[in-house]
């Protein structure tokens, strides 16, 4: 087992509790220093002068929107030159993205924009995540595809989600990266062949801005993603991409004074909010270049195979399937232990609670998973001290 050396500077970056080991990156990221600042000098504008703020907000947005286009479509954090990317898929320019406060509401303006009929089914698997599955549920029936925690390569889970379209299915509700499970579930593949279907695919990208290098690739024709996990933005920043053919049905949740714009900016404008957070977003990507986006995410990807490891070797913990390249890794409790969401809940807090420990717990019959992230702040002992703590709580089962 060889162990990842710490990344320059990258504590140093961050202003998270020293005595904490913060792994539970995925969940809800941590904004570096420069962007906190570059927020609260937004915030420290809009309080000396709300008006001034207020009245150029739609046009700042809309300049903030093209800065993270040209980041979606090529360079560090996009597509490498000559692939097709969100450039001919779903806009690499501004028109194409609009920003939105995270990944749940992006659904909801994505399946809003659909034409569904009577009869419509809405494919989706058992490893979506809640709140957008339970968004689908809203608009047609839903499928669930049961592919469960050991999922097999990317391949076989295309297979299994092709085998469970029926005529009925007009819409597929998929994650780009499983949030508990840390698998790439919507690969390009699996997208190609849903298209060649006729099937509309909504992909949740919660994970994938910053953690993957070309999250767009697919052509999907709606895309979500935050930018406040592996974007490094503030929270409450997200975007929400629409190929061309959909982009007209898009509509605005509750109404405003920028309606007649049409999408993005009529999605955008939500009169006097804090768009502070949208406004430094584009600073956090701009971070992720300075530090090579390339190396974060060798790095990131390297520590949490690390961590996984280590944690696979207590008796009782087994690592399930993994796609490569990705910050995240998960590993399957042994049964009797986080079978529901209660006892996953009160599992993690308890390990917060007494050892300062943040991860992810989640929840499935038979014995629930543990998730464990790389950032640039984390260190090779802090994994070792989840893996010394775990022991007495395996010991439950």
């Amino acid at each position: 087992m060889t162990t990842v050396a710490e990344f320059p500077g990258g504590r140093q970056l961050f202003r998270l509790s020293p005595d904490v080991a913060h792994l539970n990156h995925g969940s809800f990221g941590a904004v570096p220093i420069p962007v906190q600042d570059a927020q609260t000098a937004l915030q420290r504008e809009l309080h000396t002068d709300p008006d001034a703020f207020f009245i150029g907000a739609a046009d700042r947005v809309e300049e903030a929107r093209g800065r993270i286009a040209r980041h979606l479509g090529a360079g560090a954090t996009g597509g490498e030159a000559g692939r097709e990317t969100v450039g001919e898929a779903v806009g690499a320019d501004p028109a194409g993205l609009a920003f939105v406060s995270n990944a749940t509401e992006g659904a909801n303006l994505a399946l809003t924009a659909i034409p569904f009929r009577p009869g419509d089914e809405i494919l989706v698997t058992d490893h979506g995540y809640g709140t957008v599955v339970a968004a689908a549920a809203r608009f047609a029936p839903v499928t669930t595809v049961p592919l469960g925690p050991d999922l097999p390569d990317e391949d076989a889970v295309c297979e299994a989600v092709l085998a469970a379209l029926t005529p009925r299915t007009t819409v597929a509700v998929l994650d780009h990266i499983s949030s508990p499970t840390a698998r790439i579930i919507a690969g390009p593949r699996l997208l190609a062949e849903l298209r060649e279907r006729g099937v509309t695919t909504v992909v949740d990208g919660a994970h994938a801005l910053g953690m993957i290098p070309d999250p767009l690739a697919g052509r999907p024709d709606f895309w979500f993603g935050n930018l406040h996990k592996w974007g490094y933005a503030p929270p409450g920043s997200a975007v929400l991409a629409v190929a061309p053919d959909h982009r007209a049905r898009v509509r605005a949740l509750v109404p405003s004074w920028e309606d007649h714009h049409g999408f993005p900016r009529s999605v955008e404008y939500r009169a006097t909010v804090d768009y502070t957070s949208w406004l430094a977003a584009p600073e956090g990507l701009d971070l992720l270049d300075r530090l090579d986006a390339a190396k974060v995410r060798s790095h990131n990807s390297a520590l949490a195979a690390y961590g996984a490891e280590v944690l696979a070797e207590l008796p009782g913990l087994r690592p399930l399937p993994y796609s490569e390249g990705l910050a995240m890794r998960a590993l399957r409790l042994p049964p009797g232990i986080a079978e529901t969401r209660d006892e996953a809940a009160a599992l993690r807090e308890d390990i917060a609670a007494r050892h300062r420990i943040r991860t992810l717990i989640w929840p499935w019959p038979g014995g629930g998973g543990i998730r464990v992230c790389g950032q640039i702040y984390n260190r090779p002992e802090e994994y070792e001290r989840l893996a010394a703590v775990l022991p007495a709580y395996l010991s439950r089962a």
